[in-house]
């Protein structure tokens, strides 16, 4: 089973890519959100694989990031759902806030995700509701409720309590280096060097 590549972008073509590793090119399907985020042709990529093996044939498909991944393996666990609605759902809406629309039992948002009827929305609110727990795909950036997603200090505050610091210092460290302009991701590596004193 292939569980990981790292190799070098040889051609990106939505949504296949074309990683050669070890002077053997894979090619893959990704979603729209690992594609937006990889580097050009020529530069080196890593990337988590899930490794399909029907019938008929055999399919690689990459991610950037696990919980990614996770909620790809999720979704092919749905009845009626293939690989290419579940590349759809993630290339049309981030990890979270399918995570949310599922918690909120949302099916009409659901069905604006192509490939996905009433029907299909239907029984993912209800096959997924309890798995969207599971390690690797979290409610990171939206309130435990269910609610609307955090600004990016709070999406900063959740994460950094997930990594196991304490309340009053999670507060000290987001209010000293947020800046104006900040996405979470850079507030929590700002706060994560000024933990350790960098």
């Amino acid at each position: 089973m292939i569980g990981r590549l790292r190799g070098t972008l040889i051609s990106r073509q939505p949504p296949r890519l074309l990683i050669e590793v070890g002077g053997v090119g894979y090619e893959l399907e990704a979603p729209m959100s690992t594609i937006y985020d990889l580097p050009g042709v020529g530069k080196e990529v890593i990337l988590l694989t899930h490794y399909a093996v029907k019938e008929d044939s055999v399919a690689l498909y990459g991610f950037l990031h696990e919980a990614e991944r996770a909620l790809f393996r999720n979704l092919l666990k749905v009845s009626g759902i293939g690989a290419k609605i579940a590349l759809a759902v993630l290339s049309g809406v981030s990890v979270n806030d399918f995570a949310r629309l599922v918690q909120a039992g949302d099916v009409v948002a659901l069905t604006k995700i192509p490939g996905i009827g009433k029907k299909t929305a239907e029984r993912i609110v209800v096959e997924l509701r309890d798995r969207l727990d599971a390690p690797g795909v979290s409610l990171s950036g939206t309130l435990a409720h269910g609610g609307a997603p955090l600004d990016p200090a709070g999406e900063a505050t959740v994460a950094l309590l997930q990594l196991g610091y304490k309340p009053a210092e999670v507060t000290r460290l987001v209010q000293k280096v947020a800046a104006s302009g900040d996405d979470a991701e850079a507030i929590i590596r700002k706060a994560l060097r000024a933990a350790l004193g960098g």
